[in-house]
C-alpha cells in the first residue's frame, strides 16, 4: 500500500492521523492501535517495511523488507533486533527519506548523520545486535503495569498523579467495578461507545495501568486493576 492508502485504511479503522506522517508512521500507529495489545502469548514480529527501519539492513530475499524482529509479551515490546544496515549508499537513501518527513513536520524523523556515514564509507563489518528493555522485563515478571514500580532508583522515578479519566473511560470503569472483570466484548457492548472511542478509551486505560486485558481458554477479558 501507498501512502495515500495507507492513510485511508487508517481512518475507516477511527484511527487519528495527520499529514505529517509516512508510510513507516501510518503502519507503526495502525499496527500499535489495533494488533499489538492482543499479542499476549510472547510473538516475534518480524521483516519490518523499510520505511519503519531506517538503520536496518534490507531483506536478502523480500524486496521492500527489513531483516528485524520485535519481540512482544503480554501486548508489550520487549526486545528488539535487526541486522545493522552497513551500505553507506543505502544508508544515506534512507537518510534523506527522513529528511523529507522531518520537512513535512514529523518530529520523529531523522537527520542526515555525516559523520556516520563518513564511518560507514571506511567500512563496518556484518553487524546485528538486539535490544531488551529490562525495565519492561521485570515488569512482566512482578505483574506491574507502570514502569515506575520497577525502577531501582527512588528518585528517578516520575512523580506520581492524580488519575483523570474522560467520561468515555469512566464509564468503562463503572461497569468493571462490580466484579472486577468482564469479557471485553460484553464490556464493550455495555459501554456502547464508538469504535474509535473505545479503542482510545481502553488503550489509555491501559496506559493509565488501571485496567488490563488478558487471554485465556475463554477469550478476552478486561480486568480493573
Amino acid at each position: 500500500m501507498n501512502e495515500t492508502q495507507l492513510r485511508e485504511v487508517a481512518q475507516q479503522l477511527g484511527i487519528e492521523v495527520d499529514e505529517t506522517m509516512g508510510v513507516g508512521k501510518l503502519i507503526d500507529e495502525i499496527f500499535g492501535e489495533k494488533c499489538e495489545h492482543h499479542y499476549v502469548q510472547p510473538t516475534f514480529i518480524i521483516d519490518y517495511p523499510k520505511e519503519m527501519s531506517p538503520l536496518t539492513k534490507a531483506h536478502r530475499s523480500k524486496p521492500g523488507l527489513t531483516e528485524r524482529f520485535e519481540l512482544i509479551v503480554r501486548g508489550k515490546e520487549i526486545a528488539n533486533a535487526y541486522s545493522e544496515l552497513n551500505d553507506p549508499i543505502d544508508q544515506r537513501e534512507r537518510f534523506e527519506e527522513q529528511l523529507k518527513l522531518s520537512e513535512k513536520g514529523d518530529d520523529e524523523a531523522m537527520f542526515i548523520d555525516q559523520y556516520f556515514l563518513r564511518a560507514l564509507e571506511y567500512g563496518m563489518p556484518p553487524t546485528s545486535g538486539i535490544g531488551i528493555g529490562i525495565d519492561r522485563l521485570v515488569m512482566l515478571m512482578t505483574d506491574n503495569a507502570s514502569i515506575q514500580e520497577v525502577l531501582f532508583f527512588p528518585q528517578m522515578r516520575p512523580e506520581k498523579k492524580q488519575v483523570e479519566l474522560t467520561e468515555e473511560e469512566k464509564v468503562i470503569m463503572e461497569l468493571l467495578k462490580p466484579n472486577g472483570e468482564m469479557p471485553l466484548g460484553e464490556l464493550k457492548a455495555k459501554a456502547g461507545l464508538s469504535g474509535k472511542k473505545w479503542d482510545k478509551s481502553t488503550k489509555n486505560l491501559v496506559k493509565l495501568g488501571v485496567m488490563e486485558v488478558e487471554k485465556n481458554d475463554e477469550g478476552l477479558f478486561a480486568k480493573a486493576k
